[in-house]
């Protein structure tokens, strides 16, 4: 019989030819039958413009979403929009958060002339005391691949900005400052060896949104890695605004990964899940892991940063991405979003109301099942699939782990060869049999 054998969506996402060999090729294919096409997207809406959005979670789950369509797609996944609204009310949504948007930019604008300039910071404007640095900022931009040729540097001189002889006193202006050049320096090392980002005003807009957000996110502002997250937004939707607003719902689920006090990481509570899930599902490793120092898991931190942006290539992580919000999906996120107002904590989703289970993405659904208590929030499926991941890797790291570095080099020689799709099926087992064995005395 014969199998489709697909399209690469590598063609979609073009890399620099300097950087092919370097870069794993996309094992996600575009297949017909399989694969949401904007057809089949287009016929899940009714006239008004209600979604059916059951057989679209069960289309992505089975073969992902078409390139062509996929920014307006994740609006759906993320929350942005609600599938029981219409046309008309979602045009007036999206227009009033351009406005606001719009409104938060200028303000930070006032604060500093960089936003929206077409430019980004790449070294500090600002003294931790508020005084304003006087020198002529710079801005490197290594070579892509290979950041050590320096002969590759670009240097613009910029202008300060309009407090430049203003000293601050206001901490909360102080502390966004002092973030802007590290939102720069990593804007430039992130998705380096695509196309895309050869054009500054692509960079500059990734720098913009990351700048508005840390300034609106108070208690979180800007980490490293959160340009990872939101790279892809700028590259699926044209408008600003809209990429923006869907970096921000993705937030709302990660956020608490960000936030950091004087005694902990925010990412602590999903390695400590995940300790947990292994010491259940694999003791023998659980126990090794301990034995090796390793109990704590944070060989595992950077796979909950950035959504395993490390470990697949560009195309196949946003393949992963979204078949997680697919499989996660909550009929009632865009209600709750809404309920939260402004960077609210990720809160428990609807488990328990009466509602068709088909409308709940397939991981929800033996939570659903299951029907998780109150007080147990139900963990995230990118926990179950690091252990996927960890019960993939076992043999190997019972054998031929001797200490922690053992671990990490076996952990990240997966970069690249990891399945999207494998993963996913593998976290779904994992996680109905932990659910078994968690209810049992």
């Amino acid at each position: 019989m014969w199998k489709d054998p697909g399209i690469s969506a590598d063609s979609y996402y073009e890399v620099k030819p300097e950087c092919e060999e370097d870069v794993p090729k996309t094992k996600f294919k575009i297949k017909n039958g399989k694969t949401l096409s904007e057809r089949r997207w287009q016929a899940a809406f009714n006239p008004e413009g209600y979604l059916d959005i059951a057989p679209t979670l069960s289309r992505i789950h089975r073969g992902g979403i078409h390139p062509d369509i996929r920014g307006q797609v994740w609006e759906f996944l993320l929350g942005c929009f609600d599938p029981k609204s219409t046309f008309e009310e979602r045009d007036q949504i999206r227009e009033s958060r351009r406005v606001q948007y719009a409104r938060w930019k200028e303000v930070c604008q006032f604060m500093d002339s960089h936003v929206g300039s077409g430019r980004i910071i790449t070294a500090p404007i600002i003294t931790e005391d508020g005084v304003p640095i006087q020198d002529p900022l710079v801005l490197l931009e290594a070579n892509p691949c290979d950041d050590s040729q320096a002969d590759r540097e670009k240097m613009e001189e910029v202008s300060s900005n309009e407090f430049k002889d203003e000293v601050i006193t206001d901490k909360k202006i102080i502390q966004w400052k002092l973030t802007l050049h590290q939102i720069g320096l990593d804007v430039l090392r992130t998705d380096r060896t695509l196309v895309f980002y050869e054009k500054q005003e692509n960079l500059s807009k990734l720098w913009d949104i990351l700048a508005v957000y840390a300034w609106i996110d108070k208690d979180v502002g800007y980490c490293q890695g959160m340009s990872d997250l939101c790279s892809p937004m700028i590259i699926l939707l044209e408008d600003e605004a809209d990429a923006f607003w869907c970096f921000e719902r993705l937030m709302r689920r990660l956020r608490g990964n960000f936030r950091c006090t004087e005694s902990s990481v925010g990412v602590e509570n999903q390695l400590q899940s995940l300790a947990s899930i292994t010491q259940v599902l694999d003791p023998k490793l659980h126990e090794h892991l301990e034995t090796l120092g390793g109990g704590d898991y944070l060989f595992a931190f950077r796979m909950f940063m950035v959504l395993f942006r490390r470990e697949f290539s560009f195309g196949d992580s946003l393949y992963l991405w979204e078949m997680m919000w697919a499989l996660e999906y909550d009929p009632d996120l865009f209600a709750l979003y809404e309920e939260q107002g402004e960077q609210g904590d990720a809160v428990e989703g609807s488990k328990g109301k009466v509602k068709s289970i088909r409308q709940f993405g397939k991981y929800e659904r033996e939570y659903v099942k299951h029907g998780s208590k109150p007080s147990e929030a139900p963990l995230p499926i990118s926990v179950f699939l690091v252990a996927s991941v960890l019960k993939e890797k076992s043999t190997k790291l019972l054998q031929e782990a001797r200490g922690l570095d053992d671990v990490v080099k076996i952990l990240n020689d997966v970069s690249g060869d990891l399945d999207a799709k494998k993963a996913c099926i593998g976290a779904l087992k994992l996680h109905k049999k932990y659910l078994k064995k968690a209810k049992k005395p």
